[in-house]
């Protein structure tokens, strides 16, 4: 059965800024920086900026579908060992969340987990989100950040730090081509 908030439905968005922005988050972790560096972020805010209300929709689109992509990979990885991808993923992402006080306000993690859910179950994180209204300024960071956990779950179980980056990537790539 069809869902109104089906990815069909949903704009795919820059997911090109998305990646750029995530892999960057993923490498200063990787790099043992956990903490903010100011001139990066004074960049990103530049970036969101120059983006204007258009630009700034389309990266929120576009980390949503990066998010809807890290989860169906995952999707697949969980069921080719007999897993439930919302039983594996979801809880260890929103313990880790939990854990992350300054990125992850208790009120956004019910939010940043039904993307998850939405995702996880076949549909699109940001028409599901939709339905609740416009995107708040509290949910941005957390929305960033949660398409950067994915990544390093994803990371993670590949063994290869860039390896949630590649898929991507070759999933743009081969849709350019065809």
């Amino acid at each position: 059965m069809s869902s109104p908030c089906g990815p069909e439905y949903a704009p795919i968005g820059d997911v090109g800024a998305a990646l750029m922005m995530v892999d960057s988050r993923l490498k200063a972790v990787y790099d043992s920086k956990t903490e903010t560096d100011p001139e990066q972020q004074q960049m990103v805010d530049q970036f969101a900026a120059s983006l204007g209300p258009a630009g700034v929709d389309a990266l929120l689109d576009g980390a949503c579908t990066l998010i809807y992509m890290f989860m169906k990979w995952l999707r697949t990885a969980c069921e080719d060992h007999d897993k439930d991808v919302i039983e594996y993923v979801v809880p260890a992402l929103v313990a880790t969340m939990r854990m992350m006080p300054k990125t992850f306000r208790p009120e956004v993690i019910p939010t940043m987990a039904g993307l998850l859910i939405a995702a996880g179950t076949g549909l699109s994180p940001n028409l599901w989100r939709a339905q609740y209204g416009r995107w708040t300024d509290a949910e941005m960071n957390p929305l960033e950040a949660t398409a950067v956990l994915l990544a390093e779950h994803i990371n993670r179980i590949a063994g290869d730090h860039d390896f949630a980056t590649r898929l991507i990537t070759e999933a743009l790539s081969r849709s350019e081509q065809g």
